[in-house]
């Protein structure tokens, strides 16, 4: 599989997965809903605080989002891929961070500035590298540039947070260090909201999709603790569809358990681009 450059961009190389058995299922729901909902309309935050103009409700609660306006993020150096079909894979990370205590917007949004300033100034990234990234307060931020409209419109922003699979997977990073401490129960909920809505949006299984950062690279990210919350997540996501939990569908992937490279600096959670 090609190794994306550093920047982040890539040329695919992966044809999308097939839709899930149960695909048939959602659609049908969604047409009994509107039919709108296969554009994953969501309330957004703007600058001013103002919920933003998006597509009609989809069918699964979505959480608020604050876009990229919000948090006065800078633009990218180049222009940022965005691939004409859907991501198959939905990667939890860890920011491999202080577990802060401060649950506010505000350190949020600080948060976001600080982390793209790593990635565009440390990195030489063209922007941010994750798609999403949930404070521990639970508040969900746009991430990489275009992030929210490729949602929308069924498409893929072709991010920088997993080596060699960036072209068919959506990244969200988790703000705090989960190799021995618990994320707090406002991330957890977001975090479930988050990734029940991209499920719907983008008609994936849950149990298919949703994957820790060690199940595709050698690295510890998103720590022992979160990782090992992931089945139970995804109950949570297939409950927030609607769906019967059955973890028999998910696909079984192998487990590192180290040892593991150690950290080479800030925000360093293992191989990205």
């Amino acid at each position: 599989m090609t190794r994306l450059p550093r920047n982040g961009a890539c040329c695919p190389d992966r044809q999308p997965a097939p839709p899930p058995d149960d695909a048939d299922q959602l659609l049908s729901r969604r047409r009994l809903l509107g039919g709108a909902a296969a554009l994953g309309g969501a309330l957004v935050t703007g600058a001013a605080g103002l919920a933003l103009p998006g597509a009609a409700a989809a069918a699964v609660q979505q959480p608020r989002l604050h876009d990229r306006a919000a948090w006065r993020a800078r633009r990218p150096t180049h222009a940022i891929d965005v691939l004409d079909r859907a991501p198959d894979r939905i990667v939890v990370h860890h920011t491999a961070t202080a577990n802060a205590k401060d649950l506010s917007v505000a350190h949020a949004y600080d948060l976001s500035r600080t982390i793209q300033g790593w990635h565009m100034d440390n990195n030489d990234w063209w922007d941010i590298g994750q798609q999403l990234t949930i404070s521990r307060g639970g508040h969900v931020m746009e991430g990489r540039s275009r992030t929210l409209s490729a949602i929308r419109t069924g498409r893929h922003v072709v991010g920088a947070h997993v080596a060699d699979e960036n072209s068919h997977t959506i990244g969200i990073e988790n703000e705090g260090l989960y190799t021995k401490r618990t994320p707090t129960d406002e991330l957890l909920a977001s975090l479930v909201e988050t990734m029940a809505w991209l499920c719907d949006t983008y008609l994936l299984d849950p149990y298919q999709a949703i994957v820790g950062h060690r199940d595709y690279n050698a690295t510890e990210c998103p720590g022992e603790v979160l990782y090992d919350m992931l089945p139970e997540l995804r109950d949570r996501v297939a409950a927030a569809m609607g769906q019967r939990p059955d973890p028999k569908r998910t696909v079984r992937r192998p487990h590192r358990d180290g040892p593991f490279p150690p950290s080479r600096g800030r925000f360093d959670h293992g191989p990205a681009v």
